[in-house]
């Protein structure tokens, strides 16, 4: 691996400073499951590497009982694995973290450095799209917040700017009659980046019958982690109903734009859309009636 500088920050300004001083091969630090492999086969060079793990503000890990969860960017993924109370609030989230790698990259993969490398495949994205995940970012002029649905830009481009970093996530808390849940598919299960991965969320009325509200998010189907509102709006005050369910599950299929490449078809990936939502639904509707 080429050489480069290495700096611990202590706090978000050190940081900005550093980004914005630095004009190119700066790079944030916080699990480096991502990144140190990526040096190490040179798809990335740096010149610069920000630690940023004994920064206080990207280390919380927050549920509050009345301004819901909020997860600092540098939080490995094994805390919020283990964590009951966000397992009982937040179970997609949970379905999808706890599928990022093995025990040891769960003791260092971090949720944040999963959105910011922003590979269509992600499977945090859509599931923290569907439980209305917020970014909370740090720059130059002070602090700025994005949907994670509109975070990532294009396969590892993200709307950071110079000088920003992102400092975490937050997720309100959900209403009565919600439930959620991520799968995806993956050839074999040493495999573990996804040929196509589906988060749903919904809230049911209070007969847990019909559907209020639904959130469905594809991922590895479209450039980015795919915000699918075509399905929410169709469900909305429908009964809940096996063909509805699969007619929604058509509608993200649909809204699906994959490729072919050396884990898939973009005809799979298509089918695949279908399926996972619809089986995501499934799920979700049953954890709302627990």
């Amino acid at each position: 691996m080429p050489s480069f500088d290495y700096i611990a920050a202590s706090s978000l300004g050190e940081v900005t400073s550093l980004l914005t001083r630095e004009t190119n091969h700066a790079y944030i630090l916080a699990g480096g499951t991502d990144l140190l492999i990526q040096l190490r086969e040179g798809r990335r060079k740096a010149e610069l590497i920000i630690d940023i793990k004994h920064i206080p503000e990207v280390n919380e890990l927050n549920l509050d009982p009345t301004q819901g969860l909020r997860i600092g960017a540098a939080v490995p993924c094994y805390r919020i694995c283990n964590d009951r109370a966000i397992a009982k609030v937040y179970p997609g989230l949970v379905d999808a973290v706890s599928l990022i790698g093995g025990t040891q990259i769960q003791g260092r993969a971090s949720l944040g450095g999963n959105l910011c490398n922003a590979s269509p495949a992600a499977d945090a994205i859509p599931a923290l799209i569907v439980h209305q995940a917020v970014c909370v970012i740090f720059g130059p002029h002070g602090y700025r917040e994005v949907a994670v649905e509109n975070f990532c830009t294009a396969p590892g481009q993200t709307v950071l700017q110079r000088g920003e970093l992102l400092v975490s996530m937050r997720m309100p808390l959900p209403e009565p009659g919600f439930g959620a849940h991520y799968l995806r598919f993956t050839p074999r299960n040493e495999m573990d980046i996804a040929v196509a991965g589906a988060g749903v969320s919904v809230i049911l009325d209070e007969s847990r019958s019909t559907f209020i509200s639904v959130r469905t998010a594809l991922g590895a189907v479209a450039p980015t982690p795919l915000f699918v509102p075509s399905v929410g709006k169709w469900l909305a005050g429908r009964k809940v109903q096996v063909e509805t369910i699969h007619e929604a599950a058509e509608i993200a299929q649909g809204a699906s734009q994959p490729i072919d490449d050396m884990r898939g078809s973009a005809v799979q990936r298509k089918r695949l859309s279908s399926i996972l939502t619809r089986r995501a639904l499934e799920i979700a509707v049953a954890r709302a009636r627990m």
